[in-house]
């Protein structure tokens, strides 16, 4: 079972939603200052929800300049999604990370049944994120923004995380589950042909992830009821 890591895992899709806005409006707001436009701020749920959850650093501030009709040169980008990360870090470093319990509990309740568990994210900070948060025993594997570089991987939409998470399993993606709230984490799963595609509905999008290929939408985990015996505990490998 392959987990998405910010808003399933841990409860910091809000930390990655408020480090945008805040560079996102500081850059829009000085571009209008000098073109006099109308300064149009980030709106940290449908921009946040269509443009940037889920995806890379680099493609989260590709995707929403484009939808502004922004085009940036790669200088822009890198700048962006640096003061991006480093709002993101000094935001967790101040106040923590929380685990969501009932995704805690769902790991451990799969691992004591002998079923893997995985955590994917695009970000290079992910294992920072789990440490901070304590669960990262409860993930047998991670796959993050890190392999992505070191492995040339695409970032979601489109599937290589999760299909390199598969590959380290040694299972095909349809013997596999994946758990996601973002659309373009559902997307991936989707396209990446995996045994089922949990959504998980943080931001009244249940529809919407519907839409993108969930195979079944759940508000939280707890939500999930397993059957069958169990087996003995695994041994993390991370």
């Amino acid at each position: 079972m392959i987990f998405d890591t910010d808003g399933v895992i841990t409860d910091t899709a809000r930390v990655h939603a408020t480090a945008w806005k805040r560079v996102f409006d500081t850059f829009l707001r000085e571009r209008a200052e000098r073109s006099g436009e109308r300064f149009r701020p980030f709106d940290m749920g449908e921009d946040y929800l269509r443009h940037v959850d889920g995806k890379s650093r680099t493609d989260g501030v590709l995707d929403f300049l484009a939808s502004r009709g922004i085009a940036a040169d790669p200088g822009t980008v890198a700048e962006l999604a640096a003061r991006k990360d480093a709002s993101f870090l000094a935001e967790i470093h101040e106040h923590g990370v929380a685990p969501f319990p009932a995704t805690a509990e769902l790991a451990r309740e799969l691992r004591r049944r002998g079923v893997r568990t995985a955590a994917v994210s695009a970000s290079r900070n992910c294992a920072e994120v789990l440490r901070a948060a304590g669960v990262t025993d409860l993930f047998d594997l991670r796959v993050d923004g890190v392999d992505a570089a070191r492995l040339g991987l695409a970032g979601k939409p489109d599937p290589a995380l999760f299909l390199q998470a598969a590959r380290q399993f040694a299972v095909k993606p349809g013997e596999a589950a994946v758990v996601e709230d973002s659309l373009a984490g559902v997307q991936a799963a989707r396209a990446g042909c995996f045994g089922v595609v949990i959504g998980v509905d943080r931001y009244r999008n249940g529809e919407s992830l519907r839409a993108a290929g969930a195979d079944l939408v759940v508000a939280d985990l707890a939500q999930l009821h397993l059957h069958g015996r169990r087996r003995e505990p695994l041994a993390p490998y991370l």
